[in-house]
């Protein structure tokens, strides 16, 4: 909701929502495409074990890291997220690539959005945006905003699909920035 909801046609059958990931990372992708254009980017998602995990090391049909334990382990794995978002915002289809690192704590997971924009922007300005896009319009309730030095725990049962973390993102120029936003 908030990314493409004006595009939903009332003969669709089948309606998915994503992955809990991809609601984290369209928004905030929505916002920057939106204001500042993103030429591309890389997301990693640091994401708290799931369900289909495994409780002991065991084999995995997928792959070998797959099988090892959930809640001893930092595990690489694949994610079709950040390509997902291509799909609900056809302007940034092919522009997002992105992996999970799944790590052990039980709930809430960040994700970590490493990208290029095409205008020059300062990461205040990113700030100011993000904000303002948290407490008006069609993310109001769906992207979050926080200056507050959080840590994971503190966001377990916030209902917003993608909580910006202002104080843990970085810039390293006027077009290369990377964005933390949380998700429970």
């Amino acid at each position: 909701m908030g990314v493409n909801n004006k595009e939903y046609k009332t003969d669709i059958n089948v309606l998915s929502n994503a992955s809990c990931t991809t609601n984290c990372l369209a928004p905030l992708a929505k916002v920057i495409n939106d204001n500042f254009g993103l030429v591309e980017g890389l997301m990693t998602t640091v994401h708290s074990y799931t369900a289909t995990q495994k409780t002991v090391d065991a084999p995995s049909a997928k792959d070998w890291r797959g099988g090892r334990t959930a809640a001893q382990n930092i595990i690489p794995s694949s994610t079709g997220a950040a390509k997902a978002v291509g799909k609900v915002i056809p302007s940034l289809d092919g522009k997002l690539t992105g992996m999970s690192m799944r790590v052990p704590t039980a709930n809430v997971s960040v994700v970590d959005l490493t990208c290029r924009t095409e205008k020059a922007v300062t990461y205040e300005d990113i700030k100011k945006t993000i904000k303002a896009a948290s407490e008006e319009g069609e993310l109001k309730g769906i992207l979050g905003y926080t200056e507050d030095d959080i840590v994971s725990t503190d966001l377990i049962g916030d209902a917003h699909s993608s909580i910006f973390d202002a104080k843990a993102g970085i810039a390293l120029n006027e077009h290369f920035i990377k964005l933390v936003s949380w998700y429970d």
